[in-house]
């Protein structure tokens, strides 16, 4: 700590991002990231767009993306907001909505830069626990509150709800902004973005960092009524006006007009995602349903960070949480098939199967 730091940054805990090795020849389940690369349109727009106009500012409405996104989803460009990934959409959010005399409520597991996002902006939390089943009790959410965040499907677990249960929230919370963080729903879950119509305290956020393999780009949205996108604006504008690059924005309008190489690649995750379930279920892990692009597992007779280390010394990364409720867990991103099958191999070997 410094004498110079302000009170309120002694008081932080920040995010902790998954590691990022510069190792070469790891397989990198760890993070999330989509095995795939991007869309060749998207490589080929980006080449395209840094030959000329890098010396200007971008388009600080990010109007031709937000367009993308409303015609994708159905909706009027007011009604998409864009930031530098979902995070900071996220960030926006947090502050626009939730700094409130009543506490925020959020899951017990969920996306832990929630958390961080309530001490930055000194925002009371009250966390709903999950229920056995690791899944989302939307029946939970009825205390008096200052709004409610949730992820669906939910990180790290990977259990989605259905869109019946997003509405039932919606009701019990009707004065109350209710964030629905999809940043995993491309890969089996149901998105809330066709609610969004029918009520004014829906937001929707999205990132094309997973399904549209741009963790590198950093590009995510949210989608809501036009008095919430109004606010997140405000908040933007007083923050920096423009936080997508041309790059990334000429990138992201690519990557939303491919439809075709989003649903193939999109499609292999999936069927990935099946039969890595399939195979560790075999050898013995019990695996939570997964509607993400990753898969949240545990075995009965080994430590999870035993097993950790043990693929890691094989070269394999994946995420261990050291947190209640789900410290023997493991959450193993989706890979190639190539990648699957070495993960399944290596944990064959460790568990001496």
């Amino acid at each position: 700590m410094s004498s110079f730091w302000s009170p309120s940054v002694r008081e932080l805990v920040p995010y902790t991002p998954g590691e990022q090795p510069a190792i070469a020849g790891l397989i990198k389940l760890n993070t999330n990231e989509n095995p795939y690369l991007p869309s060749p349109r998207v490589i080929a727009a980006i080449t395209a767009a840094a030959q000329d106009g890098l010396q200007l500012y971008p388009d600080p409405q990010a109007k031709a993306f937000r367009q993308a996104v409303a015609s994708c989803h159905g909706l009027d460009m007011g009604q998409v907001f864009a930031g530098n990934g979902s995070d900071e959409v996220l960030a926006h959010a947090f502050f626009a909505f939730f700094r409130q005399d009543l506490p925020l409520l959020m899951p017990d597991i969920s996306y832990s830069f929630y958390k961080v996002y309530c001490g930055l902006y000194d925002i009371a939390v009250t966390q709903v626990p999950l229920d056995a089943a690791m899944g989302i009790d939307v029946t939970q959410y009825q205390a008096a509150c200052g709004g409610v965040v949730i992820a669906n499907p939910n990180a790290p677990t990977g259990c989605g709800l259905p869109l019946a249960q997003i509405e039932l929230l919606l009701q019990l919370q009707p004065n109350r902004v209710v964030l629905v963080d999809e940043a995993y729903v491309d890969f089996g879950g149901e998105s809330a973005l066709g609610l969004i119509q029918r009520y004014p305290n829906l937001l929707v956020v999205q990132t094309l960092s997973k399904s549209r393999s741009l963790a590198g780009l950093r590009v995510g949205f949210a989608a809501g009524q036009r008095h919430l996108i109004e606010a997140l604006e405000r908040v933007k504008d007083s923050f920096n006006s423009y936080p997508l690059d041309r790059l990334a924005l000429t990138g992201a309008v690519a990557a939303y007009e491919d439809s075709a190489y989003f649903e193939t690649t999109r499609a292999a995750v999936i069927a990935s995602r099946e039969l890595l379930r399939q195979q560790l279920q075999a050898l013995g892990f019990e695996v939570l349903p997964s509607q993400t692009n990753f898969l949240m597992v545990r075995h009965p007779d080994h430590d999870a960070a035993t097993l950790a280390a043990g693929l890691r010394v094989q070269r394999i990364l994946v995420r261990h949480f050291r947190l209640p409720r789900i410290e023997q867990h493991l959450r193993i991103s989706i890979g190639t098939p190539a990648q699957c099958a070495a993960l399944v191999d290596a944990c064959r070997s460790l568990l001496g199967a």
